[in-house]
């Protein structure tokens, strides 16, 4: 019998969002080595296309968003967090083989529909917080995925498309009885401008309560620590936070709170490249664990230094080089030596096993 993960606990529950070219598997893993058991319960999937996974031609390009490496699942089991696949489209019917194919092939805790996602181009298509103007199809596509499996339904959603419509949307969605609701506190046209409005997502689970409903409300926007998220469900009455965009800034925002020494993001920046690397070598181009850089490489003197010697590399050797050359360079400071410029050009250096490279950052 498939567990309900959204209803084994009362205790309040922390989420990594999904995000695009961000929350891949190898990703996941380096934030979930980064964490404690109390402060990250449940981690997501990149966006995935319905549409992609009926298509008998994008099917395998498409699920690549869905790979959980054999090392990630490790770390899933020895920590105990849940993993959802966060799926999108416009079209009940494909939402139900697609949710059909994960649930037969794959070993998900749930399946989260994506109802909440402002790109105008995704929008335009009637999908995800266009829905949002459309509730008889969402309730179509929530009920077509939660015929077609045993696991877990949630909805990621906003609060309003153009204004703010939280208790008639929210009020609309409990009663379709997902099992948890995790609320954007901005408009699909607010994007990412502005501030996450926490006094609606409070509305969502003050008429939650009067509902009488079970359904969790689960928080999200502008939370940056873990300290931060446990005072909104205290202040807000929420089950729990969900983080996105502040891991960019802090990759250990999941642990217990302390600022990780310089080793530790040298560390951890090489973990992450080798897990990549054996993961998506040949599938993915090098370049897109540029994005990354910033995260590890800051709030330390000689950082942008750094940073911009670490985007002049074109490949993993160059850049397990340019690490291994900062560390020695570092050697127990937490700043760069001054004539670190002149040092050591970069040159190709040995791949190292992704096993000898232990799990860092606090725990």
């Amino acid at each position: 019998m498939i567990k309900n993960f959204w209803r084994e606990t009362n205790q309040p529950l922390f989420m990594l969002a999904p995000m695009e070219d961000v929350t891949d598997t190898s990703f996941r893993e380096v934030v979930m080595q980064n964490s404690r058991p109390e402060n990250l319960n449940i981690v997501f999937t990149e966006f995935t296309s319905t549409d992609g996974l009926c298509h008998p031609k994008g099917r395998d390009k498409v699920s690549e968003r869905l790979v959980v490496s054999p090392s990630e699942a490790a770390v899933l089991k020895s920590k105990g967090i849940k993993i959802v696949a966060q799926i999108w489209g416009n079209s009940p019917k494909k939402f139900y083989h697609a949710t059909k194919h994960i649930d037969e092939h794959y070993q998900f805790d749930g399946i989260d529909i994506n109802m909440g996602c402002p790109v105008k181009n995704v929008v335009r298509k009637g999908c995800c917080s266009a829905l949002i103007s459309n509730p008889t199809l969402a309730s179509e596509i929530i009920h077509a995925t939660r015929e077609a499996t045993r696991l877990p339904v949630s909805v990621k959603t906003r609060i309003g498309v153009k204004s703010i419509v939280t208790e008639e949307w929210t009020g609309f969605l409990l009663e379709q009885q997902p099992e948890a609701i995790i609320l954007h506190g901005r408009t699909q046209k607010q994007m990412s401008d502005g501030h996450a409005n926490w006094d609606e997502i409070e509305k969502a689970a003050q008429l939650r309560n009067q509902m009488g409903s079970t359904v969790k409300i689960i928080g999200n926007g502008d939370v940056t620590s873990i300290t931060e998220a446990r005072e909104k469900v205290f202040n807000h009455g929420i089950d729990g936070v969900m983080i996105g965009r502040g891991i960019f800034a802090n990759p250990w925002l999941f642990s217990n709170g302390e600022k990780p020494t310089l080793t530790e993001r040298l560390e951890t920046l090489e973990y992450h490249l080798q897990l990549f690397r054996r993961n998506w070598e040949g599938k993915k181009n090098y370049q897109i664990l540029k994005r990354f850089y910033k995260i590890y490489l800051s709030e330390f003197r000689g950082a942008a230094e750094l940073r911009a010697r670490s985007m002049e590399t074109n490949g993993y050797d160059q850049m397990l080089e340019l690490i291994k050359t900062a560390k020695a360079g570092f050697d127990g400071q937490e700043e760069f030596p001054a004539n670190f410029r002149h040092h050591h050009p970069l040159h190709p250096q040995r791949e190292v096993e992704v096993s000898e490279v232990p799990p860092f950052g606090k725990q």
